[in-house]
C-alpha cells in the first residue's frame, strides 16, 4: 500500500527505512521498492548506501536543521507589519514610553502585537537587515569626527564656543535606505532597497550617542525644520541632559532645515553641522 514517508512520524519512518533495505537487501528492485513506499527511488537508494556505510545508525531520524529564514522570529508579514509601524509614527503614539525608536522599544512594540520576544541584539539585526539603521556607518563616523575635531580642542584646551561643557554628545545622520550612504560605493542589499517601491520614499533620522546608544526616527517623505527640531528634542530627552548634536550627513538640499532652526530656551542643545 503505497504512503508518503514525509507524512510519518520519526519512529515509522524508521521502521519504514528498515523494511526498505532489507526488502532491497534480498532482492527487490529499489524502483519496486519506491513505487511501494510512495518515494522516490533516489530516496530509496539512499537509505540503502547509508546503510551499507554506516549500519543501524542510519535507520535513526536525524534532526533537521532549519532552512534559510526558519531561524527569524518574526514571519514576512509581521515584519512587513513593523516595518510600516516605524515608519508611521514615533513609539509614543504607539502606546510606549519613548518619543524615539530605540532597539528596546522596537522590542516592546513587537513582543506587544505578536507575542514574540526579541533581544535589543536581535532587534539591530532586524533593522540593519530592513535597511532602516546603518550601525557600522554611525560608529565610523563617530570614530572620524572623534579623530579629526576633538584632539585640536583637547590640544588648545579650549572647546568650541558652540559647545555646551559636559553635556551629552550625540551623532546625527539623515539617510535614505533606497540611496548608497555618502562615501560608500557598494550599497548592501536590504529590504528597503530590495522592494523599493513596496514602503515608498522612506526618510530615517538616526543618531548614536558617546555611549554607542542608538534612536532613530523614520518617516515617509523629506524632514522639515518643525520635525527635525523634534527629532533634537526627543534625543536631549531620550539622552536625559544638556546635548551637543553633531550632525555628520545631512542632505544639501535640505540643510536649511538645520540651519535655521535653535533649540527653545528649555532644551538646552547646541547643534554644530560638521558635514554636508
Amino acid at each position: 500500500m503505497a504512503r508518503d514517508a514525509r507524512k510519518l512520524s520519526p519512529e515509522a519512518l524508521e521502521e519504514i527505512r528498515r523494511r526498505a533495505v532489507a526488502a532491497v537487501e534480498s532482492g527487490a528492485s529499489q524502483s519496486d521498492v519506491a513505487r511501494l513506499l510512495g518515494v522516490s527511488r533516489k530516496t530509496v537508494g539512499a537509505w540503502v548506501r547509508a546503510f551499507r556505510s554506516s549500519g543501524e545508525d542510519s535507520f535513526r531520524a536525524k534532526t533537521r536543521g532549519r532552512r534559510p529564514g526558519e531561524q527569524l522570529a518574526l514571519s514576512t508579514r509581521q515584519q512587513e507589519w513593523t516595518i510600516r509601524a516605524l515608519i508611521r509614527g514615533t513609539p509614543d503614539s504607539h502606546g510606549l514610553r519613548a518619543e524615539l525608536w530605540s532597539r528596546q522599544a522596537v522590542s516592546d512594540l513587537v513582543h506587544r502585537e505578536f507575542q514574540v520576544l526579541l533581544s535589543p541584539a536581535t532587534v539591530g539585526q532586524y533593522l540593519a537587515r530592513w535597511g532602516l539603521i546603518d550601525e557600522a556607518l554611525l560608529k565610523d563616523m563617530v570614530r572620524t569626527r572623534i579623530a579629526t575635531v576633538v584632539p585640536p580642542w583637547r590640544a588648545t584646551n579650549a572647546e568650541p564656543q558652540w559647545w555646551i561643557p559636559g553635556a551629552k554628545v550625540a551623532w546625527i545622520v539623515w539617510s535614505r535606505p533606497h540611496t548608497p550612504p555618502p562615501g560608500h560605493s557598494r550599497h548592501k542589499r536590504n529590504l528597503m532597497n530590495g522592494f523599493r517601491d513596496h514602503f515608498g520614499d522612506v526618510n530615517v533620522l538616526q543618531a548614536i550617542s558617546h555611549r554607542n546608544v542608538v534612536l532613530f526616527h523614520a518617516q515617509l517623505g523629506p524632514f522639515d525644520a518643525h520635525q527635525a527640531g523634534r527629532f533634537l528634542i526627543g534625543l536631549q530627552h531620550q539622552l536625559n541632559g544638556p546635548l551637543n548634536a553633531i550632525v555628520c550627513h545631512w542632505p544639501a538640499e535640505h540643510r536649511t532645515t538645520m540651519q535655521e532652526w535653535s533649540a527653545p530656551h528649555d532644551h538646552p542643545i547646541a547643534l554644530h553641522l560638521s558635514a554636508g
